[in-house]
């Protein structure tokens, strides 16, 4: 990725600013898929600052935006994996921004589960423990 924002290599950039850049994924999982990256490197979102965040969300919203309005796509998913177990594969942050359309093959299945109030009130005090 350091390689398209340093013009190195080609890529199809669809949007760029000051930090970051936008352009089509290779594999095109749907019609549109586009990678918002920021141009600093950062491996994943656990290295990522919150400027930078908030820049690449920024984008992600500018680049969805402009797909709703030249792809004519109502919905959209914004996924980012960060590390091997999520399905990171390049070690540079980026966030995926994937046009939804009504037979295509994107399936995330997230299993249900009935509530565990006593397992939720044990993890929601712990993470708020100072």
């Amino acid at each position: 990725f350091c390689k398209i924002i340093n013009k190195e290599i080609p890529g199809k950039i669809i949007y760029e600013d000051d930090v970051c850049i936008a352009f089509l994924d290779l594999s095109q999982a749907t019609y549109g898929h586009t990678l918002v990256i920021p141009k600093k490197h950062f491996d994943n979102v656990f290295d990522l600052s919150e400027d930078y965040a908030e820049e690449i969300m920024k984008a992600a919203v500018i680049v969805s935006n402009m797909l709703k309005e030249k792809l004519g796509v109502c919905d959209i998913n914004l996924l980012n994996n960060s590390g091997k177990l999520a399905g990171q594969t390049v070690m540079h942050f980026h966030m995926h921004v994937l046009p939804r359309y009504v037979d295509d093959e994107i399936n995330f299945h997230q299993v249900d589960h009935e509530p565990n109030f006593e397992e939720l009130d044990k993890l929601y005090q712990f993470l708020t423990k100072e």
